[in-house]
């Protein structure tokens, strides 16, 4: 891991370079995606099964891309009781924060005027889950329950194959509609456009790699998009006061996902900054994903030294973390000064890995800077509003005289007529 100090002469300019090296190359992949999403909406089944063998290394056909109920049943009878106890009990936890969140409809009733919202679920949604390097059975559960409990009809899942049983079983006790074994920039122009086996969605949620964010970037007005979720981000804030050791955990625990993710500490105290150090090379010799872990923090470990705290939230807000560690005596406090992150973890003993299982919210969050301006996965993202009005008695002709003031103005005369038209009624 690095270490710079904000007193450093040179802080700004890599600071600014740190930020902009977190935004995907998305031009460079374009043009791939591009291909590959029209050969997708060309040739549908017969594409997908083509970019199959040469991506996955797998030959599929395409009655082969779908995997049957039974064999949900079956990975059912074949996990582990202790690993079938746990995504329940994960299951469990997620359902009560969603259910917590759901938005309500909602109606103001004054002298002549009645306005308000509602809120209705979206039809049809596709959750691709990552494979690759790991397999994924919480993004499962994250994806398909706040959809679920929105209201949602049906949720297609699409992860490479070949799915583990882990991920079948997921979807089963989630409540997933059909589960697909495609991957890559090919199964979210499978959902987009729909294919022989495929049905086309309204929305597509759900993290992946570059491909899968860059057809997903294409793909926005053909389809509903949730967010582009990249590679997995954790910053620490620490007054310097919390354990070493367990900030040194948490920061191992975000390296080991990719070898793009990033491993962010802020803190005023260099003695202790010099500690997790210390830390994180003792764990890193006794990590599962060592090889992954140690790139990622040779090239996007950090550790920045502030004056003070308030630099040191400054700088969080700027980097808009996708996962935010308060460790900090006072972690309350400073939680209120948050103002951009995805979610935000209070005191130490709150690891980021509560979070990406079991905690209740969601871990598909926004990544790259997103955090200024897009929110985690949530139950609203699956439902839609509609506004409704009706106006009638002294309030119609009240704004009746302010749309036709503001009609004329904008040269929309028709406007003015429909305005005039309610007031002749009147």
């Amino acid at each position: 891991m690095k270490i710079i100090e904000t007193s450093q002469g040179d802080f700004s300019y890599f600071w600014k370079e740190i930020l902009n090296r977190r935004k995907d190359a998305f031009q460079e992949a374009s043009e791939i995606v591009r291909d590959i999403l029209e050969k997708v909406k060309r040739e549908g089944d017969k594409a997908l099964c083509e970019l199959t063998q040469k991506f996955d290394g797998m030959r599929l056909e395409p009655h082969q891309l779908e995997i049957k109920r039974e064999d949900w049943l079956k990975a059912e009878k074949e996990l582990d009781p202790s690993l079938k106890e746990a995504l329940l009990k994960a299951k469990r936890e997620i359902e009560s924060f969603c259910l917590s969140s759901i938005p309500r409809d909602w109606m103001e009733v004054k002298e002549g005027i009645i306005r308000g919202e509602v809120f209705k679920p979206i039809e049809k949604v596709g959750l691709y889950v990552p494979g690759g390097k790991a397999s994924y059975p919480s993004s499962v559960l994250m994806g398909v329950i706040p959809a679920l409990v929105a209201g949602v009809r049906e949720v297609i899942v699409v992860s490479p194959p070949p799915p583990k049983p882990v991920l079948l079983y997921a979807a089963l006790i989630s409540g997933a509609s059909k589960f697909f074994q495609i991957g890559g920039a090919q199964a979210i122009g499978a959902l987009a456009y729909g294919t022989e086996s495929i049905p086309q969605v309204d929305l597509i949620v759900g993290p992946g790699n570059l491909y899968v964010q860059t057809a997903k970037k294409l793909l926005y007005g053909e389809v509903g998009i949730d967010m582009l979720a990249g590679p997995s981000e954790l910053l620490i804030l620490s007054d310097g006061t919390t354990s070493p050791y367990k900030a040194a955990l948490d920061l191992l625990s975000q390296a080991e996902h990719d070898e793009d993710a990033w491993a962010v500490l802020i803190t005023p105290d260099r003695s202790y900054a010099q500690r997790v150090l210390e830390e994180v090379d003792k764990l890193l010799d006794g990590l599962f994903r060592k090889e992954i872990a140690e790139r990622c923090l040779k090239e996007n470990g950090i550790i920045v030294i502030v004056k003070d705290l308030k630099e040191g939230m400054d700088l969080v807000n700027q980097f808009a973390p996708e996962h935010l560690e308060l460790h900090l005596k006072d972690a309350w406090r400073w939680f209120g000064e948050v103002r951009n992150a995805g979610s935000v973890f209070i005191g130490e003993e709150t690891s980021v890995a509560f979070g990406d299982y079991c905690g209740g919210p969601n871990h598909i969050l926004p990544t790259g800077g997103a955090a200024r301006f897009s929110s985690p996965l949530g139950v609203e993202d699956f439902l839609k509003r509609i506004q409704f009005l009706s106006i009638s008695g002294d309030k119609l002709k009240e704004l009746a005289s302010v749309g036709i003031r503001l009609s004329e103005e904008e040269g929309l005369l028709g406007h003015k007529d429909a305005f005039l038209g309610r007031l002749k009624n009147g």
